[in-house]
């Protein structure tokens, strides 16, 4: 399992974040403060604070290619 910090700022980059999870068949989880959300379900994604930095919970060890395609949104 890895852990990525992430800001998804408008609602173009959602679209774009979950588009790209859904590529993949691992599992993807965003926590914000006390909620967990599945990372390919929009609505869920909206419900979080996206002014704050959410933590992506990645359940893969298998997952460069996914890194490298959500690079944009880590927060370094």
């Amino acid at each position: 399992m890895k852990r990525e910090n992430i800001m998804l700022r408008t609602i173009n980059d959602v679209k774009a974040f979950v588009n790209a999870v859904t590529k993949y068949n691992f599992k993807v989880d965003l926590l914000s403060g006390r909620y967990v959300v599945d990372a390919k379900s929009i609505m869920g994604i909206f419900g979080l604070d996206l002014s704050k930095e959410i933590t992506m919970e990645i359940h893969s060890d298998d997952c460069e290619e996914f890194l490298d395609e959500v690079k944009p949104f880590i927060v370094k």
